[in-house]
């Protein structure tokens, strides 16, 4: 058996979570909805207080779905009871982030400000504190859409080795390297 895939998916109070004939998971709960279509040979039971995914057999291919759609399911439940927070970090002379509703304006040392437009199931907040690196903090009960956002607004301007300039994300260790050595 899948070690993540026998898990069972513990169902925290004020989330239901239903599964239709066609296999298709759907997940309610505080923060909002989630559905998840969930390939046919995998069946998903819910019982009690929990949720178990299972396979018919040992096959490669079974064997991934099983895990796969497990791990899928369980950010469904977390993402609807508790949410998804991710921070990124906009280091380099001159870096700006505002907000303003759903669009994120950036200042990245470019010749012109980029506006991105974050899509309307994440939330976007902009601080930036004197002497301090702006930072930016998305959030959302969907962690594959929050992911995607993230790399994409990182995209704009990646970490470069040398001085660490760019965006990174909070907490996130750059590998740095030496700059060029003089002629002896």
């Amino acid at each position: 058996m899948s070690r993540i895939g026998k898990l069972p998916i513990n169902i925290p109070n004020g989330v239901t979570v239903t599964v239709d004939k066609l296999n298709l998971v759907t997940v309610k709960g505080p923060i909002g909805e989630l559905t998840q279509q969930v390939h046919p040979d995998i069946t998903v039971n819910v019982e009690e207080n929990e949720i178990r995914v299972t396979r018919p057999t040992d096959q490669k291919q079974h064997r991934a779905w099983h895990g796969l759609y497990r791990s899928l399911i369980n950010n469904m439940v977390v993402g609807v009871s508790t949410g998804f927070t991710i921070k990124q970090e906009f280091v380099g002379v001159g870096y700006k982030a505002e907000s303003n509703g759903q669009l994120l304006e950036m200042s990245l040392g470019y010749s012109h400000d980029i506006i991105f437009e974050i899509p309307k199931e994440v939330k976007v907040e902009a601080v930036t504190e004197r002497r301090a690196n702006p930072i930016v903090t998305l959030s959302s009960c969907d962690k594959q859409l929050l992911g995607h956002v993230a790399a994409k607004i990182r995209s704009f301007r990646t970490p470069e080795p040398y001085k660490g300039k760019g965006i990174k994300f909070v907490g996130e260790e750059l590998r740095r390297k030496a700059g060029k050595s003089a002629k002896v």
